[in-house]
């Protein structure tokens, strides 16, 4: 697999995970916009962005910590992506980010919707601890997406 971007490693900002890397395309993403070239948002490491599929972080969108960008999503400004942690009984990140269809969800091994993460938190935790604090999470996912449909 060809890389689609490169770091720079003299456009940076600093964050509290650390030193954020703006990307620059190796490769077109036509789908999105993006030509050879064309500058990106910043990643703390190529761990936050896959080379594969179409995502892509543009703008001055910052993407970081263990945030995962993957398949068609587009980070185009701070307010398309939703990272909080630790939580959950392994102290993972719970990340929401907006995709163009539905916003997707992960968190550990667990990829999906909204509704279908709700769904497991309640098969697996139920109303315990880790339940509490996930379901407060989702209700705070809700009026992000709420936000990002308002603007659509």
């Amino acid at each position: 697999m060809s890389k689609k971007y490169e770091l720079l490693t003299d456009d940076t900002v600093a964050s509290c995970d650390g030193t954020l890397y703006r990307i620059r395309s190796l490769r077109d993403i036509p789908e999105l916009g993006v030509s050879i070239g064309d500058m990106g948002g910043y990643i703390e490491s190529e761990k936050n962005l896959t080379h594969s599929g179409n995502a892509w972080v543009s703008g001055n969108a910052w993407v970081s910590g263990n945030a995962k960008v993957f398949g068609n999503a587009l980070i185009a400004n701070l307010r398309h992506i939703l990272a909080l942690g630790p939580i959950g009984s392994e102290d993972g990140t719970f990340t929401l980010f907006r995709t163009d269809s539905d916003p997707c969800v992960t968190r550990g091994c667990f990829i999906g919707t909204l509704d279908e993460f709700e769904k497991a938190v309640n098969e697996t935790h139920g109303d315990n601890q880790h339940g509490q604090e996930y379901r407060a999470v989702i209700a705070l996912a809700r009026v992000r997406v709420r936000e990002w449909e308002a603007r659509s």
